[in-house]
């Protein structure tokens, strides 16, 4: 669910129209929607009400402090990959206590800086980080909680660029091979060991590998706690899918989730948590954008947006697909056409979409990209000297620019010219 919708012929964020904002900031920007994010964080804390849990939203999916800042007043807590995230997720409110650390290169800076602001855990995902967050801590006088990332090898049936629990990829330490590290990890004085992480892909959209991998994790829990140790809580990471496509896709609900964690994991007694970004954001937001030209091409027809790869980049990253809309919403039966939706750059990655079948679109329309509020703006560059878009927050009937688009004169600034030019 979200509350993009058409009243009236016209296309809304909440009780906004859209065309009003593109006229406000220009195109292409991104707006997200509060009543949205709010409702998808809510669907978690129902699917796992009843059980003590704590809810840490990914920042890398969306990381505006707006959106942090929002969600931190609902109650979420932070999942965390850099010094940038952590410091973001400190300045919108959340208190060290409910932050994550991931992340397989974790630097002794990061972490001297997260256990000087507080933690609640790091995802140590290596034995060599395990010695370097411990030397840090008994540097600091202090002692860092920890869990271990295992690595079940469990595929997750998802792209091959964000699968992240196969043998092969670098996430985590073999889960054959965590008997052995936990033995180390307890001898260590600057750890406290409270539990196990896992996290194993990006976009499922089947419940089947999140099944196989937790019940490898609650053996490894229970084999953990035999040999003495004191497993606690339970990071089961995120990666719980959306329906870009929503003709054909149809991912598991979050109330389908939480059910399942309680069949694989409830009888341990662990905390757990979850690292959900994607669906808390990405039906949030939409990335906006005007068409320049309606070209005719040899065989097709291309609509030349004014977005580019470097603003949206997943559909030439990942071959990703997003549902494209107008703006204005077309008449009831109106002749539909097959178009190449293409950006300005000059590379034919700058491709958002192949022969779409939509209604006519001609020059200086406005068109939607639905589900970009995940990995959209946090993903985007300057590449061909293009400013950064704006991101825009609707709450009802109000919108506020949150980010801003740079001017040309701010981006050329931020080079230098050596002394001997």
């Amino acid at each position: 669910m979200d509350h993009f919708i058409y009243r009236q012929g016209r296309l809304h964020a909440e009780d906004v129209p859209v065309a009003e904002i593109a006229a406000a900031v220009g195109t292409p920007f991104y707006v997200y929607s509060t009543a949205t994010l709010l409702r998808h964080y809510a669907l978690f804390e129902e699917a796992l009400e009843g059980s003590d849990h704590l809810i840490c939203y990914a920042v890398k999916a969306a990381s505006n402090q707006a959106i942090l800042t929002t969600l931190a007043r609902a109650g979420a807590g932070m999942d965390v990959v850099s010094l940038g995230e952590y410091l973001r997720a400190r300045a919108a409110g959340v208190p060290g206590e409910i932050i994550v650390f991931s992340g397989v290169g974790k630097t002794a800076d990061e972490i001297r800086t997260a256990l000087s602001g507080g933690i609640r855990q790091f995802n140590v995902e290596s034995e060599p980080e395990m010695e370097v967050v411990n030397a840090v801590a008994l540097d600091m006088g202090k002692v860092a909680p920890v869990a271990f990332r295992v690595n079940p090898d469990v595929d997750a049936r998802t792209h091959a660029k964000i699968s992240t629990g196969k043998a092969e990829n670098k996430f985590g330490i073999p889960i054959a091979r965590a008997r052995e590290v936990y033995a180390r990890a307890a001898s260590l004085p600057g750890l406290e060991v409270i539990g196990i992480d896992m996290h194993i892909g990006s976009q499922l959209t089947d419940l089947e590998p999140f099944r196989l991998a937790y019940e490898k994790l609650a053996e490894l829990a229970e084999v953990l706690r035999a040999d003495g140790h004191d497993i606690r809580r339970l990071d089961l990471g995120g990666g719980l899918g959306i329906p870009y496509a929503r003709s054909n896709e149809t991912p598991p609900l979050p109330h389908e989730y939480g059910a399942m964690i309680r069949r694989v994991l409830g009888h341990l007694g662990c905390e757990i948590v979850i690292e959900p970004g994607r669906l808390i954001v990405g039906n949030a937001g939409l990335m906006v954008t005007r068409t320049i030209y309606v070209k005719q091409g040899e065989g097709r027809d291309f609509v030349i947006v004014d977005a580019a790869m470097n603003d949206l980049l997943r559909p030439a990253m990942y071959d990703a697909h997003h549902d494209i809309v107008p703006v204005e919403e077309p008449a009831p039966g109106a002749a539909e056409h097959a178009y190449d939706i293409v950006g300005p750059v000059c590379e034919t990655g700058d491709t958002f979409a192949r022969a779409r079948v939509m209604a006519p679109v001609s020059a200086g329309d406005l068109l939607a990209f639905r589900g970009a509020g995940a990995y959209g703006a946090v993903m985007a560059s300057e590449y061909n000297t293009r400013p950064l878009i704006p991101e825009v927050m609707v709450k009802g009937d109000q919108f506020a620019v949150i980010r801003r688009r740079p001017s040309f004169d701010e981006i050329l600034k931020r080079d230098t010219i050596p002394e001997w030019l």
